[in-house]
């Protein structure tokens, strides 16, 4: 039977600040950002990420692919993380959604 993965991505932004579903991480204070970026790196490898894809976005931008086998009969996680839109006032309707917010932009992955 051929191997089953889980995939995580992260949005790296000139190792200055990294996101992860939501949650950022920023170097500590006096870090450089290599220490930074190592840091975080080895934090996913401990956890068994493997580093398998990156797609460049713009100049310092940057989002990491990583993959790891799933353990056993685990299931993958399909839900989907949403950021809140601001409430809209009666009759009108939302801003078209950008690339970066999950629009219709370029959805090219090199792995």
């Amino acid at each position: 039977m051929s191997a089953r993965w889980e995939y995580k991505v992260a949005f790296v932004e000139q190792w200055e600040r990294v996101s992860v579903e939501g949650h950022e991480t920023r170097p500590e204070k006096g870090e450089r950002r290599s220490a930074f970026g190592r840091r975080f790196l080895n934090t996913l490898g401990a956890d068994g990420w493997e580093l398998s894809g990156v797609q460049h976005t713009m100049p310092g931008r940057v989002y990491l692919i990583f993959k790891r086998p799933m353990e056993g009969n685990a299931e993958p996680d399909l839900s989907v993380v949403r950021h809140e839109q601001p409430a809209q006032p009666e009759g009108q309707s939302p801003p078209p959604a950008q690339p970066s917010e999950g629009g219709t932009g370029p959805q090219v992955v090199s792995l």
